[in-house]
């Protein structure tokens, strides 16, 4: 494993996240199964926000509330490893969560209730409905067939004049629901013809361009 350090400097990413402590067992388990949505990543615990290291004063204590988080906020369960590392005689809690097979993974919320989370850079954003759908098929058929229809023409001569669509103006374009329209684009983007992104703000989709 890269050295703490040179792991810290890079900053907090898609793939990592510091926490100086854990106080709160609904926002560890966000974290959790944000990464294990996306394509796995490591917390630091004992380390603040700025990259400092503050040092974990009870591992046993901090691994007891990973693991509450991991095992009863999620669904399904995440199993995560962890390290011990000692850096300028701080000790820095690892915590590995692997990409998951068994996606969507959701967690817990104060409310009690059940919420699927993704990792968009260095944030936990709740996973819209598409998203959710791609994560539940991804796993479930590798092999999605695509018979292009009128609608899915219609969205591709659309993202030719224009850069990007929303789900909104997609369902407006083909008058139809917004039901039917997140099915096209799920598999559309199942088998790479159209792109995703998600801001905290919007969510919208771009044409895959062949090189």
């Amino acid at each position: 494993m890269a050295s703490i350090k040179s792991l810290i400097l890079q900053g907090e990413g898609v793939m990592l996240d510091f926490k100086k402590t854990i106080t709160n067992t609904e926002k560890i388990a966000k974290s959790l199964v944000a990464f294990a949505n996306n394509k796995g990543g490591k917390l630091l615990i004992g380390v603040a926000d700025d990259g400092s290291i503050k040092g974990v004063k009870s591992e046993e204590e901090e691994k007891y509330m990973i693991l509450t988080a991991a095992h009863q906020y999620c669904k399904p369960a995440i199993e995560p490893s962890f390290e011990e590392i000692y850096v300028d005689d701080r000790l820095v809690l690892v915590v590995n969560i692997p990409e998951s097979d068994t996606k969507p993974h959701y967690a817990l919320d104060e409310h009690k209730k059940w919420w699927a989370y993704i990792r968009i850079d260095d944030k936990s954003v709740l996973a819209s409905k598409i998203i959710v759908d791609v994560l539940k098929q991804d796993y479930l058929d590798k092999g999605v067939l695509i018979s292009y229809s009128d609608n899915e023409k219609k969205l591709l001569e659309y993202l030719e004049t224009n850069e990007r669509i929303t789900l909104k103006e997609f369902s407006k374009l083909l008058r139809c629901s917004y039901r039917k329209a997140q099915k096209i684009l799920v598999n559309l983007i199942l088998t790479n013809v159209i792109k995703i992104h998600t801001t905290e703000k919007e969510e919208y989709f771009t044409a895959i361009r062949p090189h």
